[in-house]
């Protein structure tokens, strides 16, 4: 039998067997010796406990089985159906439970939904004054005009983060494998970033092999591409260094990917939790712009992505992040 049934009953047996023994003791305190009527009349007690044990079993056997055993699913809990009553009640009481606790689900569901609808609406919505302002901008000399690109730059990154940011949630219906060179996507990102670059006085370096590919989502490896150098940038800033961007083969087929800079270097107390959300360490409180955002949403994706991500920095060197496409 089951072990949940023992464990549950065992007051009753223990209680019963008292009960019997106290009534042996009055009888016999009252002068009745015959052991063999005594003993017949235990017997029956007992008898009779077992025959209700066995029933309670029985009647009970499904619901016992199902709280002793693992549930792999929400619904898997409310298959068991017996005519007990306190099965029933239980039965009916975990329905109703399930029930709203899916109409709670379902509910925040769609206002989560309806909040991703509105921030993607807004964020593309945004972005249209802003390639106008670019537009205006981008052939000027104006030292006020240069600013202004500048601004709308971090802007723009900013919108794109918000934007990734809000398909994380959704990212299986955003998801796309196809083969992409890794040289092209490097090219592409730092074309992006090609203003980013000359006002932070940082200069490009691409060393990768033309014809190397890998299987990924070229759209999300973009993203993780700017925001890797966006990073760069923005803690090598004033340096006139050089922001690496490189890639190789190595053994079984795998591809490593590294983005290297020669900036600030992170702390080595900060190294533990610069892939925590909203963590900006000692040089994110260095740097107001900062959000502590970047390298969390990179890793998300990363993990996503299945590529395995690390980093190492030495403070006042640099700090060099690698991205790891399996075969």
């Amino acid at each position: 039998m089951n072990k949940l049934f023992w464990r549950e009953h065992l007051p009753l047996i223990l209680f019963s067997s008292l009960q019997l023994g106290l009534v042996l003791l009055v009888f016999w305190f009252d002068g009745y010796n015959d052991v063999l009527t005594a003993g017949y009349a235990v017997f029956l007690g007992l008898m009779v406990l077992s025959i209700y044990l066995v029933y309670r079993y029985i009647s009970h056997r499904e619901l016992y089985r199902t709280l002793s055993r693992p549930v792999h699913s929400l619904e898997e809990s409310l298959r068991h159906h017996e005519s007990a009553p306190l099965s029933a009640a239980l039965n009916h009481l975990m329905e109703e439970q399930y029930r709203q606790y899916r109409s709670v689900i379902e509910e925040k569901e769609r206002r989560q939904k309806e909040h991703m609808m509105f921030m993607n609406q807004w964020v593309h919505q945004m972005k249209t004054p802003l390639s106008v302002i670019e537009m205006i901008t981008q052939d000027d000399d104006n030292d006020a005009y240069r600013s202004i690109s500048e601004e709308s730059d971090r802007i723009r990154r900013g919108l794109d983060m918000v934007l990734y940011m809000s398909r994380l949630d959704t990212f299986e219906q955003d998801f796309s494998v196809e083969i992409v060179s890794l040289y092209e996507a490097a090219v592409d990102a730092v074309h992006e970033n090609k203003r980013y670059f000359i006002h932070s006085d940082v200069y490009p370096e691409v060393l990768i092999d033309p014809e190397l590919t890998v299987q990924t989502d070229g759209k999300w490896l973009r993203f993780i591409l700017l925001q890797l150098l966006s990073n760069s940038i923005k803690y090598a800033a004033g340096t006139g260094s050089k922001v690496t961007v490189q890639a190789s083969s190595i053994e079984d087929g795998d591809v490593m990917l590294e983005v290297c800079d020669r900036g600030m270097g992170i702390p080595k107390s900060d190294l533990a939790r610069v892939f925590h959300p909203f963590y900006t360490g000692e040089n994110g409180r260095k740097l107001k712009e900062s959000t502590g955002m970047g390298l969390y949403l990179i890793k998300e994706a990363a993990d996503k992505l299945n590529h395995p991500i690390e980093l190492q920095s030495t403070p006042g060197e640099g700090t060099v992040v690698r991205l790891w496409f399996k075969r």
